[in-house]
């Protein structure tokens, strides 16, 4: 569900006082977000298929089933995906997807693809402030630079140990923040959660 934070417009469906949605709001933009950094699977490499084009290997898609079920199994299930348009990507997201119990709201952007981790965190504070949990599928090293990057470096999180040798495909990293997306910087973000899935 996505709350209109704009007390100043006037809205559809059942009218709020000003004053109790600019406390609505307020509360809301406090609440702890969740953000989920994702690889995409292991992908293959067929001859003639360009680079962005390149389909999921049997084991990725195991593997990104299982992606799902970890988020699953950690009562995750975001509002909003932000997904290269590489083909791997793609894939990767709808087959975590469907073992979530929500689907998030996904948005397919060629912005991801091999984006460096500037432009991923760019990508991430441009959503909306009502968004409370969102997931982030992109594409090595931006991808792992960039949960590099928000580690605020006080996790003790199970699985984190794993990622000290780089960012695998189908690595998955949970992060809370307590401020707005526009707000993330470098160093603010605490990882609560970490694995390489493997189905």
């Amino acid at each position: 569900m996505t709350i209109r934070c704009d007390w100043r417009r006037p809205g559809h469906g059942v009218a709020l006082r000003a004053s109790y949605l600019r406390s609505a709001c307020s509360r809301l933009a406090q609440v702890a977000k969740k953000l989920v950094l994702v690889r995409h699977a292991k992908a293959a490499t067929p001859d003639g298929v360009p680079d962005h084009d390149r389909p999921l290997t049997e084991r990725g898609r195991r593997d990104a089933l299982e992606v799902g079920r970890w988020l699953r199994s950690l009562g995750l299930s975001p509002q909003v995906a932000l997904v290269s348009g590489a083909s791997r990507a793609q894939e990767t997201f709808r087959l975590l997807a469907a073992e979530l119990d929500e689907q998030p709201e996904a948005r397919i952007t060629e912005d991801a693809y091999y984006a460096g981790a500037g432009e991923l965190l760019e990508l991430v504070r441009a959503l909306p402030a009502a968004t409370v949990s969102a997931l982030l599928v992109a594409h090595n090293p931006g991808i792992g630079m960039l949960a590099s990057l928000l580690d605020d470096g006080r996790s003790s999180a199970d699985g984190a140990a794993g990622l000290q040798g780089g960012y695998p495909t189908s690595a998955v990293t949970v992060f809370e923040l307590s401020g707005d997306w526009a707000e993330l910087d470098p160093g603010t973000a605490r990882l609560t959660a970490a694995t390489v899935a493997r189905g």
